[in-house]
């Protein structure tokens, strides 16, 4: 890998694919011998320091419509907060399935699995059949692994039968210093961004875009009055950017002065601090209170001057699904995600039925929406919201932080990048850009 990085540092590009591919690469993995080490444990308590690891692992050989890709540096999702607890299952069970569809696939199937589902690098090699990418192009990637040998995709590749979320419920993620992706998960990188700046947006960004703009998702118009929870997190703050882009009016849930004080500076002006306000939605761990919901509803209208939203963005799910259904507007829209706090949501159904309001499941993006997601960053429409970078060593710490919600914005991983604040080839474009970058990054 010094070779490889040694010729990126140069900026000597198209050298890149005169190198031999190493045979072997550092990347952060869990083991499936472990997945048992935390029963018994509430999910709180689970520590991702424990169940990452950073191995050498063995590359793996490229195939057709594959490429192999140096990473500079990655990014912390949720996704990879679940697989390093073994929630709400283990991961194995994803490739063990993966592995049994072809042979190819089979490569997936090991007893260790290198996580992570953002990347930003530069393509070593490509794979047969691979012709518009080669060696030396410097990209981000989508975590949209898709297969499209069957009908059900060919119209939206998130409903074929074997879409997958790369690095998740495939091997060979971006957590590494290589990683195999398909060509048509590429992107180009933004040139004005550094190596952890361009990795940050890519799951998070392109999820945000199908959720609430794209007509698969909300299908977000101008004037909406749209609630977003989380609104200064990693999925949140380029919902929060959407709709101030839109023309719609967030109205942007926290959980301190500090993270208010963020959505703020992208332009935001409706904001409730939730922790302020003293919101429990859940009277105990049974018992919703719908009260707390007529609160919360009577404050959204106090700062809307009587609107509901048109649209709730919801992503936390159990703890705050009863409050998100209530409060829409009728004939509204509930549009879900993630479910970071519970997968099993509770709601009065009264609320949706007889008031026409609509529930949407959205997951991830097809390439078409994270090639616009990704072209608005490029255009410097939206911004990255990474708030810190931790070294590749220290993934485990990063995850943590993900899981006890003790960040703001996006956590980035520096993986072959040797510190932060490399990678900018167009700096005159970056100095258009520096004011919203640095509020984004909070400096």
């Amino acid at each position: 890998m010094r070779k490889v990085l040694d010729a990126i540092m140069a900026g000597e590009f198209d050298a890149v694919g005169s190198l031999p591919v190493p045979e072997h690469y550092r990347g952060v993995t869990v083991h499936a011998d472990e997945v048992g080490m935390f029963d018994g444990l509430p999910t709180r308590d689970k520590d991702p320091r424990r169940s990452l690891h950073l191995d050498e692992v063995a590359t793996p050989e490229l195939g057709p419509g594959e490429a192999l890709v140096a990473v500079m540096a990655s990014a912390i999702n949720y996704n990879t907060v679940w697989t390093s607890i073994f929630e709400p299952v283990s991961t194995f069970t994803f490739l063990r399935r993966y592995g049994k569809t072809s042979p190819p696939a089979k490569r997936h199937d090991l007893p260790y699995h290198v996580v992570g589902s953002d990347l930003a690098g530069v393509v070593l090699r490509t794979g047969p059949g691979v012709h518009n990418w080669k060696p030396g192009d410097q990209v981000v990637a989508h975590c949209l692994s898709v297969e499209l040998e069957g009908p059900d995709g060919h119209g939206d590749t998130m409903l074929d039968s074997e879409q997958r979320i790369w690095g998740f419920e495939t091997n060979f993620g971006g957590l590494a210093e290589l990683a195999l992706v398909k060509s048509n998960q590429l992107m180009p990188k933004p040139a004005h961004l550094t190596w952890e700046e361009a990795a940050s947006p890519g799951l998070v960004n392109s999820t945000a875009y199908r959720q609430l703009v794209s007509r698969n998702g909300a299908d977000m118009k101008q004037g909406d009055v749209v609630l977003i929870w989380g609104a200064s997190g990693g999925l949140g703050s380029y919902a929060t950017q959407f709709a101030l882009n839109g023309g719609a009016i967030p109205v942007c849930v926290v959980s301190s002065k500090e993270k208010a004080d963020i959505v703020r500076s992208m332009g935001a002006e409706l904001v409730i601090d939730r922790s302020a306000e003293g919101y429990r939605f859940w009277k105990d761990e049974h018992e919703q209170d719908p009260a707390e919901w007529q609160r919360f509803g009577a404050k959204i209208r106090e700062l809307t001057g009587g609107d509901d939203p048109d649209i709730v963005f919801e992503h936390p799910g159990r703890e705050t699904f009863g409050a998100s259904v209530y409060v829409a507007r009728r004939g509204g829209t509930i549009v879900t995600c993630a479910s970071t706090s519970g997968f099993n949501h509770q709601y009065d159904n009264r609320y949706l039925w007889m008031n026409l309001k609509r529930i949407i499941g959205s997951h991830f993006a097809n390439y078409r929406e994270s090639w616009e997601a990704n072209r608005l960053i490029d255009k410097g429409l939206v911004h990255p919201t990474l708030s810190r970078s931790y070294p590749l060593a220290e993934t485990g710490q990063a995850a943590l932080d993900v899981h006890r919600n003790a960040h703001q914005g996006k956590v980035g991983v520096l993986c072959l990048a040797p510190e932060e604040g490399l990678g900018v080839l167009d700096q005159t474009k970056r100095d258009r850009h520096l004011a919203a970058i640095n509020r984004f990054r909070g400096v």
